[in-house]
């Protein structure tokens, strides 16, 4: 049976990579690996009415909760088609309660999102169901001396908390840092020019560099060349950036926010691989991070447990074998399924 994926028409846009994006292309990879046969579908802003329209009764479908979350159409399409909704971040948009409650499963990436599902919308708990991101195995990040190359990577929009991360790093000045922020600057330019002249006028925009979005190649090459990976975000479902600089043993502080501390997670010994501090709290970010600069024996203990954690981080195989399980439960026909 032919899986349906509906996606965002600008999917592969370089410019503006996501999450959201990368999740849905290493899945429809691996369940094509799989064994499955996937038919991709991209929906721009006329909605996925006249895609759903011309598919066969009973067909399967899989469709991102971007997509989901701004439309109607399949709250009607789910009496004729076998409709599953893969949810990246919730909330994000009128009709996410309405298509929730009426398709057949939801997907969600980490445990805080099947929560806000079960308890928010009240769908059944056997039809949402967990397929947390995967990470690829890198080079582990050797880290210099003192600890000062610290990475945020995310678009430069309100809700990944950049302002925050300014005014923490303002009181941080009597340290050495280099703070890069990779994300594109273009979703949200006033507040992206808003933050260059605050940077100007505290003093530190010699010390923040906006690099754009990068390749994943590129972005490696940073991650491999920093030594502390800060996300202040103020909505995260997951946080996919946090846990592949994990996967390159990059300790972390994290905002304590939506799915952050699964994916922080903990080494062998329940120890932290960094810190969460306050939502919207600049103060207790700078805290974090001050500490991670000025203690030695702090930064060998956050690497070394990041080093375990990374070794207990999920594959995208395992993600796949994951999504193809709840879509074979809710398929006419299931699917058999093996390594392709």
């Amino acid at each position: 049976m032919t899986l349906h994926l509906l996606v965002p028409e600008r999917i592969d846009d370089p410019r503006r990579p996501s999450g959201g994006n990368v999740y849905d292309r290493r899945l429809a990879a691996g369940l094509a690996g799989r064994g499955w046969p996937v038919r991709e579908h991209r929906v721009g802003e006329a909605g996925p009415g006249e895609v759903l329209a011309g598919l066969p009764h009973g067909v399967l479908v899989l469709v991102d909760g971007l997509v989901a979350s701004t439309s109607p159409d399949l709250v009607a399409a789910s009496g004729r088609l076998r409709i599953a909704v893969l949810l990246h971040m919730p909330g994000s948009g009128p009709y996410e309660p309405a298509v929730l409650g009426a398709v057949h499963a939801v997907v969600t990436t980490s445990e805080w999102a099947r929560r806000w599902v079960l308890d928010t919308v009240g769908v059944p708990a056997e039809q949402v169901h967990v397929a947390v991101p995967g990470v690829d195995a890198g080079v582990t990040a050797t880290g210099s001396a003192g600890g000062t190359r610290l990475l945020t990577v995310g678009p430069i929009v309100p809700a990944k908390g950049y302002d925050d991360l300014l005014v923490a790093l303002a009181g941080l000045r009597d340290l050495e840092w280099h703070s890069r922020w990779v994300g594109a600057p273009d979703l949200a330019p006033s507040y992206a020019d808003t933050l260059r002249e605050r940077a100007r006028q505290l003093g530190v925009d010699d010390r923040i560099e906006l690099t754009g979005p990068l390749s994943p190649d590129d972005l490696d090459a940073v991650r491999a060349a920093s030594d502390l990976v800060v996300a202040p975000s103020r909505r995260e479902s997951w946080g996919m950036a946090l846990a592949e600089g994990l996967a390159r043993g990059l300790p972390a502080v994290a905002t304590d926010v939506g799915g952050h501390p699964e994916a922080l997670g903990t080494a062998d010994d329940d120890s932290l691989p960094g810190a969460l501090v306050p939502l919207d709290d600049p103060v207790a970010l700078a805290g974090a991070v001050r500490t991670w600069l000025t203690d030695g024996d702090l930064r060998e203990r956050w690497r070394r447990a990041a080093a375990e954690r990374a070794a207990r981080l999920g594959t995208w195989a395992e993600t796949a074998e994951r999504v193809a399980g709840v879509l074979n439960r809710i398929a006419p026909t299931p699917v058999r399924t093996g390594e392709g």
